[in-house]
């Protein structure tokens, strides 16, 4: 996993609200990490990675140190419960130690890598006439909060077994007014600019003063231990919060970035053949946390195509990047006449599952990543291209349609223009001597005839009752004339006039006395 990177000091970070089932959730989470073991890490894991033990905190340590502090012992269980709660803090925490009675004193300040040299700063035993001043016991905490160098991550712990009781030259005579809001509008500045969260141990049974500290600090837990001798498990408990708090200023620029996906570019895939490679690209937008992706499926949108080749389940470190080679299986268009033809598309990455972080029910309830639940595809669509349809399609068309048109053409030249066969007779409608004669052959004839002008001949068949018959098709234009030809039809054997001419058909040819024909075949 990659390495966290500290946010710098001063950083703003958003207050949380600790409440008493919050800590004692949070203590309870060491307890069950063997069970959670196998769903994902561990709290104190997960503190390790993310270096919060390397983040330096702030603790200002208010001990009371009144005469009723010797009452059962509690001052003693106080100094040994300290030196384990400072134990279990790192050497670059800061740890402003300070005592209180008729007036505060900071016993020590620095580092908090020696708790055995911290404790023993504290005084052997309380003063027996001592008042207890909360009042300016936290204005010496607020002024070691407030100082130029001061972590981005604070904790007050005020360890009381009395009420706010302070000497007559206190500048805290009473329990509110206007000094109190003074106090509150400090811790607040210091707040804004760094993770304040307050801790209060009343160590009596009766009245205390430790609410005292929830006037000043907003974010404060009051634990109410149920004898002096919970005190130790209070103040790691106070430690672990301290922690959790953290965790969640690194954890919350991750808040609303989860995992995005795309193609890899590389140019339009060919699926000629059906298929194809391409490559999908899985990235965290996460700077702190792991994410993991379940359920993943991918789909494209616009060219429906199978895509394979992604796990099911997939883990990414924070900013990780991971690309996948996927199959992609089906065509490019393909509907429509099936010509050979290049058809192109665009495949719009579409992806399934279900993100999450396996450091979430570690964390929770203290931390809250608010990681998007589902993948988010960016980038543009995979272009696609394939050659679609037979290369002998677009031939057998033409072919198809050429023999078509010479079929119809022959059949329609065997209807208009059949064979001719036999002779023509031609002469004038009042002439008495022997007509002049055309030899009908081929499938048109054009004539001449000597009384001038000129014509053609061709045959039309026609269904009849009695079967098909060929009759001829005369078209005449006499000598000098213009416009449209004359026509006129003429039955097989029969006889038929237009233009002054007489025309006699005679389907055996000419009789065998006839003289030369006129004109030209």
């Amino acid at each position: 996993m990659k390495p966290i990177t500290r946010p710098p000091r001063g950083t703003t970070v958003p207050r949380r609200r600790a409440a008493v089932a919050a800590v004692l959730l949070a203590a309870t989470a060491v307890l069950t990490a063997p069970a959670a073991a196998a769903e994902g890490p561990s709290r104190e894991e997960i503190y390790r990675e993310l270096g919060v033990a390397d983040q330096p905190v702030d603790y200002a340590v208010l001990v009371d140190t009144s005469g009723s502090m010797r009452t059962k012992g509690r001052y003693d269980t106080v100094r040994s419960t300290l030196r384990g709660f400072l134990g279990g803090l790192s050497r670059s925490d800061h740890v402003a130690l300070i005592t209180f009675d008729d007036r505060p004193e900071a016993r020590y300040v620095g580092s908090a890598g020696d708790p055995g040299k911290i404790v023993d700063r504290l005084p052997d035993s309380p003063d027996p006439d001592g008042g207890t001043d909360i009042g300016a016991a936290l204005d010496l905490a607020l002024r070691e909060l407030e100082r130029s160098d001061a972590a981005s991550v604070a904790s007050v712990v005020l360890l009381t077994d009395g009420r706010h009781q302070p000497p007559r030259s206190t500048a805290y005579p009473k329990a509110t007014g206007a000094p109190w809001n003074a106090l509150h509008k400090r811790a607040e500045a210091v707040g804004t600019r760094a993770g304040l969260a307050g801790y209060a141990l009343p160590l009596g049974s009766g009245a205390s003063g430790a609410d005292q500290l929830g006037k000043v600090v907003r974010d404060t837990t009051v634990l109410r231990p149920g004898s002096i001798q919970d005190l130790g498990a209070y103040l790691r408990r106070a430690g672990d919060s301290t922690r959790a708090r953290s965790a969640a200023r690194l954890l919350a620029e991750d808040r609303g970035k989860g995992v995005t996906a795309s193609w890899r570019s590389g140019g339009t895939r060919d699926l000629t053949t059906g298929s194809a490679e391409a490559a999908v690209t899985f990235r965290s937008a996460a700077a702190h946390t792991p994410l993991t992706v379940t359920g993943t499926r991918l789909t494209t949108d616009g060219v429906p195509l199978r895509v394979s080749g992604v796990p099911a389940r997939l883990t990414l470190a924070p900013g990780e990047s991971r690309t996948y080679t996927v199959r992609l299986e089906g065509g490019v268009g393909g509907g429509g006449l099936p010509f050979r033809r290049t058809e192109e598309g665009a495949a719009a990455l579409r992806v399934s599952g279900k993100v999450a972080s396996p450091w979430q029910r570690a964390l929770a309830p203290d931390v809250e990543l608010r990681t998007p639940g589902a993948v988010t595809v960016q980038g543009r669509p995979l272009a696609a291209r394939a050659e679609v349809g037979s290369v002998l399609f677009l031939p057998a068309l033409l072919l198809g349609l050429a023999a078509a048109l010479a079929l119809g053409w022959l059949g329609w030249r065997s209807v208009h223009r059949p064979a001719l066969s036999g002779g023509l007779g031609i002469a004038p409608v009042f002439a008495a001597g022997t007509p002049g004669w055309i030899a009908l052959t081929g499938r048109r004839v054009a004539f001449q005839p000597s009384a001038g002008g000129r014509g053609t001949v061709h045959g039309r068949r026609r269904r009849t009752p009695e079967g098909p018959r060929v009759d001829l098709l005369i078209r005449y234009v006499r000598e000098g004339a213009r416009g449209r030809p004359d026509r006129v039809t003429c039955a097989p054997g029969a006889r038929a006039v237009v233009g002054g001419l007489a025309f006699t058909h005679c389907p055996d040819g000419p009789p065998a006395d006839g003289h030369t024909p006129e004109g030209s075949g």
